[in-house]
């Protein structure tokens, strides 16, 4: 029919509404939250605002298996508990509509979730966490200033080395002593000095200007410690190798392609962790489903029962617990099963049995409840008759 066509595009947009502004604060969250971790990049490294930004970017998506099952959890329970307010849904009743037919849209709506997660978790996420890992190397390895810590020897490349015993926050060095072994005869220079800063070339080349300091170069074949007063030094730094060295991707950074059937099966780092992959993969599989769980247990909660006119917070309150304590077997089952392969089939089991269970309690009853009322009236006519 044309109304329950209607009916269904309205819900589903409804719950996009709701599921697209609950994700948008969970992400704002997350988003704040994981940009901390690389503060570090920022503060120590030097590296760029607009670096800083994309690790953040790239760390965002592989939390959308969590962020999203339980934005649709909440938003099925806003949108149904406001037709519910709004006597909306008993008009659908009135209509002859079934609970089943009611929650339709909502399946609709989480079919196309399901497979938006599938497409995160099995490949999107994984490389955006392996992109994440690189960068960030990447940004280690050629990022000059992240060596110059204070109250330690840094090691610039071969034959420099650099104390630094105090680094200001606008970036100038105090108390600096440099030992250079890179002199074309091979005798060592040492420089003290009291102060100086970190210059970058337009070439891109680096280097250490020092004010104030003492030059000291010794000869071992004269004895003779050569010393030289300066004003102002300058100490080139070497340029850092731009190739960043292979690691070990983790089973969280590789698609499902890679952990069913690795290219590094024969690493004895593989066999090491053999069943973190299985789990990672059965997880996959299983945490979109999540959503599913979650919707149907927030219909059964609020569909199974009596229309109320003191509102439905009890429901709801029992429909978010029930959520809150799923997710929580579901995380103790994952951690599980990867020391035991029982744990993967727990994880099947939280997954598929209560929403299995959910929507075979929303599919009959309407049936259920229709039988009771008839034997009501049976046994009130009966008593009539009496």
């Amino acid at each position: 029919m044309d109304y329950i066509k209607i009916l269904n595009r309205y819900i589903i947009w409804h719950l996009f509404q709701a599921t697209a502004i609950v994700s948008f604060i969970l992400i704002g969250i997350v988003f704040l939250t994981q940009s901390i971790r690389f503060l570090e990049l920022v503060v120590e490294v030097g590296a760029s605002s607009s670096a800083f930004w994309f690790l953040t970017l790239l760390a965002l998506p592989r939390f959308f298996e969590i962020i999203v099952p339980i934005a649709v959890m909440i938003s099925v329970l806003f949108i149904y508990h406001r037709l519910m307010s709004d006597s909306e849904l008993v008009v659908m009743k009135s209509a002859g509509l079934s609970s089943l037919e009611l929650a339709r849209p909502t399946f609709v709506f989480i079919g196309g979730v399901v497979v938006f997660l599938y497409i995160m978790t099995f490949w999107a996420g994984p490389i955006s966490a392996s992109y994440m890992q690189q960068y960030r190397q990447v940004i280690k390895a050629n990022a000059t200033q992240f060596l110059f810590r204070e109250g330690v020897f840094n090691t610039l490349g071969e034959g420099l080395m650099i104390y630094i015993r105090k680094k200001n926050s606008n970036g100038n060095l105090s108390g600096l002593m440099i030992h250079d072994s890179r002199t074309e005869n091979n005798l060592p220079i040492t420089v003290f000095a009291d102060k100086g800063v970190l210059v970058s070339e337009p070439d891109g080349r680096k280097q250490v200007v020092v004010y104030d300091g003492q030059r000291q170069q010794f000869d071992p074949e004269t004895n003779i410690l050569n010393k030289l007063a300066f004003e102002r030094y300058t100490v080139e730094i070497p340029e850092p190798k731009k190739e960043v060295r292979q690691r070990w991707a983790e089973p969280d950074e590789r698609t499902m392609w890679e952990l069913l059937f690795p290219k590094d099966k024969d690493d004895p780092s593989y066999q090491r962790v053999k069943k973190d992959f299985i789990a990672e993969a059965h997880r996959r599989i299983t945490g979109p489903l999540l959503t599913l769980a979650f919707g149907c247990i927030s219909l059964a909660f609020l569909f199974l029962g009596q229309i109320s006119r003191r509102g439905y917070t009890g429901r709801i309150v029992a429909a978010a617990l029930a959520g809150i304590g799923l997710q929580s077997l579901y995380l103790v089952a994952f951690d599980f099963a990867k020391d035991h392969y029982a744990g993967i089939i727990c994880m099947y089991l939280i997954v598929l049995l209560p929403a299995g269970f959910a929507y075979l309690n929303i599919k009959h009853y309407t049936t259920f409840m229709l039988a009771r009322n008839e034997q009501r009236q049976g046994k009130a006519g009966a008593f009539i008759k009496q």
